[in-house]
């Protein structure tokens, strides 16, 4: 179990790789971008979680990046690591997994161990993959190769938990499934959990970013109604956190963001619901978190009328884009929603980020100021998206003419919360 052919290239898949190179496996990771797979070659690392300096560890090692799949048929381990994300009318999109999924059988050899780790719902693994893998290559699960899931649990930016010291789920097939996967991560984990199948295993996955989905919708909807009814959530919010025991925190702001937290509860809601048990509470949550930016953008159009100005004819600088803090992440950053409805409302607006130097969310660049507390004197309205380490934030009350905090960093201060 020394050859591992690591399917995606992503924030998910090239950590595993560097993981299992350390292990002394021999890996190859292929990637349906060509160009992905060339930058890795030549050293180049996309993933901010794997430093040049890894990669070329990594390709002293052996590793290599591939486009072509013919290279599967070198594998004794394949784990498929590529995108679930939502279609064009907001459903579970497991197009990649399927294309994965037939590139391997095609040349899935006997003895084999073929590991899912991409987030889905329930059944994923045992129907889907199973009956690509088992028509493209005539082979049985559980008695020709072996089957299971285990789900990702990166955290990009974390420098406490990675790969190594993140407890690992599996589930198989079968029980000796299960048992063959958990034996493959032991190699690279520091502790392994078995589950009791693959869809425990995938519920678990589900449950885990659906549990912090439901939460952050409790107190965004509780900033909204306490600010309507003249109570500081801050406040009530430092309080709570007090309590030693029975109470997590979370906090409001302008969304939610990632790939996980605003795709994955609807994995969950897609299965329960097609299994005729919707999830009632999950998909409130769902609609209180995607209405927050709208939120966002009311506070703002009222605080300019106060200032006798129009959201229509207001600059905006937007401070901090990124879905999370210190990041470079983009995706499905709750800004690009407040960018798309200020600019409906003809808001000209720009952005300051340390970490984002162009963007152009819906494909309609915005422009992006350098200097934060120049750009903030200047707008007639800054928003606090995104609280970087980097920015300035002390400084921004005292240089904008009219700041709205969407994450409560500056509280006690001229700004305006959420």
């Amino acid at each position: 179990m020394n050859s591992v052919a690591v399917i995606g290239l992503g924030y998910t898949g090239l950590p595993l790789a560097r993981e299992a190179c350390r292990a002394g496996m021999r890996v190859i990771g292929i990637d349906e971008n060509p160009s992905v797979t060339a930058s890795l070659n030549s050293g180049r690392s996309h993933v901010p979680d794997v430093t040049d300096a890894d990669l070329a560890a990594m390709l002293d090692a052996g590793f290599r990046a591939s486009a072509d799949e013919s290279r599967l048929a070198e594998a004794s381990v394949a784990v498929i690591c590529v995108p679930t994300p939502l279609d064009d009318t907001g459903r579970p999109d497991l197009s990649h997994v399927r294309r994965a999924a037939s590139a391997l059988g095609d040349r899935l050899k006997p003895g084999t161990l073929v590991v899912l780790e991409s987030t889905s719902f329930p059944g994923t693994t045992d129907d889907v993959v199973r009956g690509i893998v088992e028509q493209a290559s005539g082979l049985s699960a559980g008695t020709d190769f072996s089957l299971a899931f285990s789900p990702e649990r990166i955290d990009p930016g974390n420098q406490t938990f990675g790969v190594r010291n993140t407890p690992r789920v599996v589930g198989g097939y079968t029980r000796t499934c299960t048992r063959a996967a958990a034996d493959f991560f032991r190699h690279l984990c520091d502790r392994v959990v078995e589950a009791g199948s693959a869809r425990e295993a995938e519920l678990a996955k589900l449950l885990e970013n659906t549990y912090r989905n439901v939460n952050i919708a409790l107190v965004n909807e509780l900033a909204v109604a306490a600010r309507a009814l003249g109570v500081d959530v801050w406040e009530a919010l430092d309080c709570a956190r007090t309590k030693p025991f029975g109470f997590q925190e979370f906090r409001p702001g302008p969304g939610v963001g990632g790939h996980c937290i605003p795709v994955d509860p609807v994995y969950l809601t897609h299965w329960a619901r097609t299994g005729g048990t919707p999830l009632r509470l999950v998909e409130l949550s769902q609609e209180v978190n995607a209405g927050m930016p709208a939120h966002v953008v009311r506070r703002a159009e009222h605080l300019l009328h106060e200032r006798g100005s129009a959201l229509r004819d207001a600059r905006v600088l937007l401070v901090g884009v990124t879905y999370k803090r210190n990041s470079t992440d983009l995706r499905a950053t709750p800004a690009a929603a407040l960018v798309r409805l200020m600019r409906q409302s003809g808001t000209d607006v720009t952005y300051h980020d340390p970490f984002v130097d162009a963007w152009s969310p819906g494909g309609e660049p915005v422009k992006r100021s350098v200097d934060a507390l120049a750009a903030a004197a200047d707008a007639d309205l800054t928003i606090l998206v995104q609280d970087h380490d980097t920015v300035p934030l002390d400084r921004l009350p005292e240089h904008a003419r009219l700041l709205l905090d969407t994450r409560g960093r500056l509280r006690g201060t001229r700004a305006h919360q959420l």
